[in-house]
């Protein structure tokens, strides 16, 4: 893949990231697959909130779903993604004063 075009992807795939509903979904993912309205309970985002930022996650390959019986259950849909945001709370845990002070990105 050019290198334009892989920076490009990383660039989409990290403002995605940046978006603060879809971060809180991806964050309570993390620990195990939940439904819908767990994740409902555990964001304190409405439902449908959760439910369009699910399906931009799911179009992305970011988020799967599995149907179990009566229920849809949203997982992440790779380990590396949990990598990913387990390494920028690492981060963070560093750099957490500097991003904190910057006045340029709000």
């Amino acid at each position: 893949m050019p290198i334009t075009q892989t920076r490009d992807l990383k660039t989409k795939l990290f403002r995605g990231l940046a978006d603060a509903s879809r971060l809180a979904i991806l964050n309570v993912l993390r620990a195990r697959a939940l439904t819908v309205n767990e994740i409902v309970e555990r964001t304190g985002l409405s439902q449908s909130n959760v439910s369009n930022h699910l399906a931009c996650l799911r179009c992305c390959d970011l988020v799967i779903r599995e149907q179990q019986g009566r229920y849809v259950y949203y997982q992440l849909s790779n380990d590396r993604i949990a990598q990913l945001l387990d390494l920028a709370d690492e981060l963070l845990a560093e750099v957490a004063q500097g991003v904190s002070q910057c006045q340029n990105y709000s």
